[in-house]
């Protein structure tokens, strides 16, 4: 199976080309990417455990579901594409902001992304896929706040900094709980 390409971008999201992900995280270079937040009527998050044999952040709590998006793939369509592959389900998604991170891991690999942050809603249990997922919940905003204080090491690198966004933005629309 061919490696799954990245789309490396400038700060202004503008395409500069493309390259293979191992590639772009070994050199850290700056590459599009989606998170998606998916909550339910209660105004909790889905949160995902990533499954075992992850090349990086095995078995790690992280958002709902993200990845990069392929050439010519909106965000939107993008992050879509992913839910249903990873969580087993559809929802309408709508893209809230963006912001370039960098988090090198211990591995060697650097997630330098401008990174477009996405929520939808859905109040079923997911069909996950073993091959990317270990396990699912849901958890209220403030109780995923307190949990990353006290059990930091629980949760992906980029997750901890998308949440904060996430939460911030959560904070000055008024819907966080």
């Amino acid at each position: 199976m061919k490696e799954e390409s990245v789309i490396l971008v400038n700060e202004k999201d503008e395409q500069l080309g493309t390259m293979p992900k191992m590639e772009a995280h070994e050199k850290a270079l700056l590459h599009r990417a989606f998170s998606v937040f998916v909550m339910n009527g209660e105004g909790e998050v889905m949160l995902q455990q990533r499954a075992a044999h992850k090349y990086h952040s095995p078995l790690l709590w992280t958002n709902t579901c993200c990845s990069h998006q392929r050439v010519g793939e909106t965000n939107v369509a993008a992050g879509k594409r992913r839910l249903m592959e990873e969580m087993g389900f559809s929802t309408e998604l709508k893209e809230l902001f963006s912001f370039i991170y960098k988090a090198p891991f211990d591995n060697g690999l650097t997630e330098h992304e401008l990174d477009h942050v996405m929520m939808g809603h859905f109040n079923d249990a997911p069909s996950i896929n073993p091959a990317e997922v270990s396990d699912w919940k849901w958890m209220l905003p403030k109780d995923i706040k307190k949990d990353m204080v006290e059990n930091p090491q629980a949760y992906t690198a980029w997750f901890k900094i998308i949440f904060e966004k996430f939460y911030q933005h959560m904070f000055e629309n008024d819907f966080a709980q």
